[in-house]
């Protein structure tokens, strides 16, 4: 089955240019990967991977740009993190479709991530509810990539974590 995701890296690439991190990447089993280039120190591949499952291509995926950029470090995988506008497009509604759901439902809405100027929930979260409460149709694999990418997220800030405030806060959160 082909996934479709994107990892974003910081890089310190100092006199590469984009061929060179573009014949590593290849070179390093990332063929599959279209690189973007943009902010100085900062790379975006966006990957349509062949894979058993979501979890095994994000793996092998990070594992390829581990091996060919030694130096790179995960920003982020998408899709996850997401606002309305986002997620309308990917299940074909509009924005104001998704805003009146949120109005009307909004004691099982999912919880955003972020609260504020602008508002963030987890794909998965909204896929999800979309799918079990609204019965709309979601592809497994766009769950399970949006799933798995969750998921590299949250571990990504696992070292960051402190867990003794944790075991406090436990159950004053849940």
């Amino acid at each position: 089955m082909e996934y479709n995701f994107t990892l974003k890296y910081q890089i310190d690439h100092g006199e590469d240019d984009g061929d060179d991190i573009a014949e590593r990447l290849g070179a390093g089993g990332c063929d599959d990967a279209l690189l973007g280039l943009g902010q100085p120190g900062r790379i975006a591949l966006n990957f349509s991977r062949q894979a058993k499952s979501a979890e095994l291509a994000v793996l092998s995926a990070l594992s390829d740009v581990k091996q060919a950029l030694p130096e790179a470090v995960l920003i982020e995988a998408a899709p996850d993190y997401v606002g309305l506008s986002d997620v309308a497009d990917s299940v074909g509604v509009t924005r104001q479709n998704l805003r009146k759901l949120m109005l009307q439902h909004h004691q099982s809405f999912p919880l955003p991530v972020h609260e504020g100027k602008a508002v963030m929930w987890h794909l998965s979260d909204m896929l999800q509810w979309l799918s079990q409460k609204m019965a709309y149709q979601i592809s497994d694999n766009q769950l399970q990539m949006a799933k798995v990418t969750k998921q590299v997220n949250l571990a990504k800030s696992l070292p960051e974590l402190n867990k003794q405030l944790l075991k406090d806060m436990k159950p004053l959160i849940y």
